[in-house]
């Protein structure tokens, strides 16, 4: 159970320890939360308001620098007992970055990859499905 403000912030906190880890600084302009409604295998979705929040914020890192960024953070998230889904440091000899990893427990992933042509890196957090806890009653409702 997490409001969607304490999964933003926690997202945010985890991007953040990526970029500090591999020393790159993120630009807050850049951020995106996009909450959306969890939906089950067969394309139900509950009436209870449960969501998965999708965030991310990008960096500009030299992309020489990418290959070195992607170990550091890869190396800083299996210590935290994350699992490593995907790796790559190139692609065709250029530099091309990603890392993508699961929680296995937690069931999160945080991915962090070169993003398009140019400079960016791009760094992601996925929640798995969460519930908001309950409203509590206003002060002045009456029961």
């Amino acid at each position: 159970m997490k409001s969607k403000a304490d999964a933003q912030t926690w997202a945010q906190q985890i991007t953040e320890h990526m970029a500090r880890t591999a020393g790159i600084e993120t630009d807050p302009s850049t951020i995106s939360a996009l909450f959306t409604p969890c939906t089950g295998r067969n394309g139900e979705t509950a009436a209870d308001d449960r969501y998965v929040l999708m965030y991310s914020v990008k960096s500009s890192v030299p992309r020489a620098q990418h290959p070195d960024a992607v170990r550091k953070i890869r190396d800083m998230l299996t210590g935290e007992g994350l699992t490593v889904k995907g790796y790559r440091e190139s692609v065709d000899g250029k530099p091309d970055a990603l890392v993508d990893t699961y929680h296995p427990t937690s069931r999160y992933s945080a991915t962090a990859s070169t993003s398009g042509t140019g400079d960016r890196m791009y760094l992601r957090v996925t929640t798995p499905c969460l519930l908001p806890p309950a409203e509590e009653p206003s002060p002045t409702s009456k029961s």
